[in-house]
């Protein structure tokens, strides 16, 4: 309701004043309610000439600014409304909502408690009080948040949601599930629940229905719905069509390009300049790949940046990684257009998306042109379905030519696609088998693959290989006490024996976990999401991988490292073939032996880990799409030779 309360006296206001006010307020309520934007503020901004310290024009015209993605507009305008009127919980709650934007979390935590504190029964503050808190990786108090929230109001689907959220990063997979079921129990329509809610699942090893959740899902993208994030879909589905789909309707709802305009070239100075976007330059897959590349390039021609907007974890690898770069920007605590605005003015030349859509990741940036080339590389195996990123890097094997169809971005084909870190050290010991709950004889299968690439039909041929190869076991990374029971349930309704799975337990030493691959014999790879950090490891510690190519980028990474590593020879073609191939490496010792031979030399001498000649292959492509852009031509499809 419209109220006149604060408002501050006026020579001019009279009773026919107040009530053209008043009626100007309607109205411009009307057209905001219309989404006529203009005409509202039209409106609002002829009351505040009349009465400049009008509560509800002020505050009205803050949301309205808010609405239209002007942020810092909106904490100015409901700012000064609040100091007309500082005891009206909404407008507090509304200044909260637009610091969020801005990613003031601690400010807008601040102005939700003061719209609670006025307002005990402010559901929808508490809810966005938990998603600053969460913001601000403060989980278990973001989930007190939620709570409050759903004690207020048990029909709250968007508060069951985020406290799902919240406790699936808790690693809480289970209490996650229990919150998304009980969202999707409320409202079946609520946007992208469904899919995130199969993925909580598939962590816990819950397959349950799933084959048939996950055909649904299917045919609900291909119609256009709004059903999944992209993520997901990646693990679910190998379709290129329908993971096309899901990243276009996922970037379409969250991540609309701004209308900037193409970005003029910049001028050819003696570097290109290149910049890194990452939440995860820290102790983190993407990292443990990458770290050497920065080292490796070429400074002579590049000037190379990073943009953090993670949290600064202050481990080894974060320390290594500020010094590997020219310049080292933490800018955490911008908005995406901030950061936008930060690289253009620093005149970035390239910019590299490492995240796509993982954890973390921030496509808004790249929605408002942080450079006049971006490109989509590594962190994201997949197409982001985007009109704003123009290349992405690929090889033959993860994108043959016949696919490219099915990305939005133009394909650079490398020898190899994949970045390695040949600094990586292995302890010198190897442990004894039995610290590891392994048998002290007997063939090691081993899949250190995360718990959601495990589906059913793989773990079907895992259990039928075990029973193939007498005294076997499964090697697997210790997932979530749910996933571990389950997982061996499945494995008796299979027939196999429970103590022929074993759990791999956390190891914080990195040198010491490269270092136990050597108990294992053959690393089995899954699908439709294959092992891409985990197989690096596994060739780099000396472990065959044996892999099965798959349709999407997804499922052919491992493909493509066994292509560059020299072993063509483990990679399958059919569920059929990988099944039989692990069977018969695992009954001839003599043919695994020269197997694991040849990896061993292999391992310095092929492109996979040759991260120089990995360094000057990439700036080969940024230097081609330097100067197609500054020729005035679009990107394009190309190559660049080894």
């Amino acid at each position: 309701m419209i109220t006149t309360r604060g408002q501050a006296p006026d020579p001019m206001d009279s009773d026919d004043t107040a009530a053209q006010v008043r009626a100007k307020l309607l109205e411009g309520v009307a057209w905001q309610q219309a989404g006529r934007l203009a005409e509202a503020e039209r409106n609002y901004r002829e009351v505040l000439r009349v009465v400049p310290a009008q509560f509800d024009a002020l505050h009205l015209l803050g949301v309205l600014a808010a609405q239209s993605g002007r942020f810092a507009e909106a904490v100015e305008l409901i700012g000064r409304a609040i100091a007309v009127d500082p005891k009206n919980a909404t407008a507090h709650y509304n200044l909260g909502y637009a610091l969020e934007d801005l990613r003031r979390y601690d400010a807008a935590i601040s102005s939700y408690d003061r719209a609670i504190a006025l307002r005990p029964d402010h559901a929808v503050a508490y809810n966005n009080r938990g998603t600053a808190l969460a913001a601000l990786r403060r989980l278990q108090e973001a989930v007190t948040s939620f709570d409050h929230a759903l004690r207020l109001n048990q029909a709250y689907t968007e508060a069951h949601y985020n406290r799902g959220v919240a406790l699936d990063e808790l690693s809480r997979h289970a209490a996650a599930l229990e919150c998304f079921d009980k969202a999707l129990a409320i409202d079946p329509d609520y946007e992208f629940l469904p899919g995130t809610r199969v993925y909580t699942k598939l962590r816990l090893c819950d397959w349950r229905e799933v084959d048939a959740e996950i055909s649904a899902l299917a045919e609900r993208i291909s119609a256009g719905a709004k059903v999944s994030p992209p993520w997901p879909a990646l693990g679910l589905t190998g379709s290129l069509p329908v993971q096309r789909l899901a990243a276009g309707i996922w970037t379409a709802a969250k991540h609309a390009q701004r209308d900037v305009g193409r970005i003029p070239a910049h001028p050819r100075r003696g570097k290109i300049r290149v910049g890194y976007f990452s939440a995860d330059f820290r102790d983190h897959p993407v990292s443990a790949l990458t770290a050497e590349l920065y080292e490796q390039h070429d400074r002579e021609k590049f000037d190379v940046s990073a943009f953090s907007f993670g949290p600064d974890s202050k481990d080894d690898t974060r320390k290594r990684l500020e010094l590997a770069f020219d310049k080292f920007h933490t800018v955490g605590d911008k908005a995406d257009q901030e950061i936008a605005d930060v690289a253009r003015q620093l005149e970035i030349d390239i910019a590299v998306d490492l995240m796509g859509f993982t954890t973390g990741a921030r496509p808004g940036i790249f929605a408002a042109r942080a450079a006049p080339v971006q490109v989509n590389y590594l962190g994201y195996p997949g197409t982001m379905g985007a009109a704003f990123m123009d290349y992405i890097v690929a090889d033959e094997t993860v994108i043959p030519t016949e696919c490219r169809q099915h990305y939005a971005e133009k394909v650079v084909y490398l020898p190899c696609f994949q970045a390695n870190d040949t600094k990586q050290r292995i302890s010198g010991a190897t442990p004894l088998r039995r610290l590891a709950d392994l048998p002290e004889s007997g063939f090691v299968f081993c899949c250190f693959n995360a718990a959601y690439k495990i589906l059913p039909p793989v773990f079907d041929r895992w259990m039928r290989i075990l029973k193939a190869v007498d005294g076997s076991v499964l090697w697997l990374s210790e997932k979530n006490d749910t996933a571990v029971g389950n997982l061996r349930r499945e494995a008796s309704r299979r027939g196999v024996r429970q103590d022929r799975l074993v759990f791999a337990s956390h190891e914080s030493s990195r040198a010491d976990h490269l270092a136990r691959h050597r108990l294992a014999d053959l690393f089995l790879d899954t699908l439709p999401y294959n092992a891409h950090a985990t197989a690096s490891d596994a060739l780099w510690a000396g472990l065959p991988v044996l892999t099965c190519t798959g349709e999407s980028f997804a499922g052919r990474v491992a493909a493509s490292l066994l292509m560059a590593i020299g072993l063509p020879e483990l990679i399958a073609t059919t569920p059929d073939d990988y099944e039989a191939w692990a069977v018969a490496l695992a009954h001839s010792p003599a043919r695994l032996g020269g197997i694991r031979e040849k990896l061993a030399r292999n391992r310095l001498t092929t492109t996979l880990f040759d991260t120089r000649r990995f360094a000057r292959g990439i700036e080969a492509a940024y230097e081609r799409m330097f100067d197609r852009h500054g020729a005035g031509l679009a990107p394009e499809h190309f190559r660049v030779e080894g």
